[in-house]
C-alpha cells in the first residue's frame, strides 16, 4: 500500500475513534499493512473505496478500531523506571500497606499488549523485593484477546527480552526450542480482557502503570476521560507510572511528581 494515501485516510479515519495521528505516526506502518490485508479481505480496490465502506457500514469502524491496537512491548522496558520502582516507589507502597495492616500489595497494569510489563513487575518483586515486603497482586488488563493469550501462556522471543538485566534472565526464563519461557512460579499475573475507553477495574490499586497507550494514541479529550477513570482506581499515596515521553492531561489533579522521579507520579492523600 501506497504510504502517502495511508497517511491521509488515517489522519481523517483516527480522530473518529478518539484517536489521533501524531501518536501512530512512528507505527503507521504497521496499520497500512493491516489495512491492505482488511482491504484484500474485503476484495476492495484502494482506500477511496474502504471509506466508503465505513461511512456506510458502522459495523465495520469495529473492524478497524482492532487494527489500530498495538501490541508493543518488552521486558524492563525504560530501565530508569523500574529503577525507581524496585529502588523507591514499591518499599514505599508496601510500607504505607504495612501501616494500614494491609498484606497485599495490589498493582494494574493497563493496556499491558502480551505482558511484558506485568511480569517484569512480578519477576522484581519475586527476585529483588518479596521479603519482608506484603504479597503482590498484579492485574494486567488489554483490549486484544491473542496477545492476553501470548501474555497468559509466557513465551516470548528473545528481542523481548534485551533490556532484561541478565540476573533476572537467567533465574526467571528458561529457553526452549528458540524461544523463552516464563519459570512457573513468577506467572502469577492475572489477565483480563477490558477496554480501557469503555471500562476499568473496579478494584483498588496502589500502584497503576499506564504506560505508552493512553497518552500516546488517544485523543485529548479522550486522554482526559479515561486518565481520570484511571486515577479514581488509585488509592490516596499510590503511585501512577505513565510512559517517559509523556505527560499527564491538562485538567487531572491531584498528583504530584514522586520524589523526582520522572513519569511517576504520587496521588495525593486529600485528592
Amino acid at each position: 500500500m501506497a504510504e502517502a494515501p495511508c497517511i491521509a485516510f488515517l489522519q481523517w479515519a483516527l480522530p473518529r475513534l478518539g484517536l489521533r495521528w501524531p501518536g501512530f505516526r512512528s507505527v503507521h506502518k504497521l496499520v497500512c499493512k493491516r489495512l491492505g490485508q482488511r482491504l484484500r479481505e474485503l476484495g476492495l480496490r484502494d482506500l477511496a473505496a474502504y471509506r466508503n465502506r465505513l461511512e456506510g457500514d458502522p459495523g465495520e469502524w469495529r473492524e478497524f478500531d482492532a487494527l489500530c491496537w498495538i501490541p508493543i512491548s518488552r521486558f524492563y522496558r525504560d530501565r530508569s523506571v523500574f529503577e525507581a520502582l524496585e529502588r523507591d516507589v514499591l518499599p514505599a507502597l508496601s510500607a504505607a500497606a504495612a501501616a494500614e495492616g494491609r498484606d497485599r500489595l495490589a498493582c494494574w497494569s493497563a493496556c499491558c499488549a502480551s505482558g511484558e510489563e506485568p511480569l517484569t513487575l512480578a519477576i522484581l518483586w519475586r527476585l529483588r523485593l518479596g521479603q519482608p515486603f506484603p504479597r503482590l497482586r498484579v492485574l494486567a488488563t488489554d483490549i486484544d484477546p491473542q496477545v492476553l493469550d501470548r501474555g497468559r501462556a509466557g513465551c516470548y522471543r528473545a528481542s523481548s527480552l534485551k533490556a532484561l538485566p541478565a540476573e533476572l534472565l537467567a533465574e526467571a526464563f528458561e529457553s526452549r526450542e528458540a524461544h523463552w519461557y516464563v519459570r512457573e512460579e513468577f506467572r502469577c499475573v492475572e489477565f483480563r480482557q477490558q477496554d480501557i475507553r469503555e471500562s476499568v477495574p473496579e478494584e483498588k490499586f496502589d500502584l497503576v502503570l499506564c504506560r505508552n497507550a493512553v497518552l500516546t494514541y488517544f485523543a485529548p479529550e479522550l486522554q482526559g476521560e479515561v486518565m481520570a477513570r484511571v486515577a479514581a482506581t488509585l488509592r490516596p499515596g499510590g503511585a501512577l507510572v505513565i510512559g517517559i515521553h509523556e505527560n499527564l492531561p491538562d485538567g487531572l489533579a491531584g498528583f504530584e511528581p514522586w520524589n523526582g522521579e520522572r513519569a511517576v507520579y504520587r496521588k495525593l492523600r486529600n485528592a
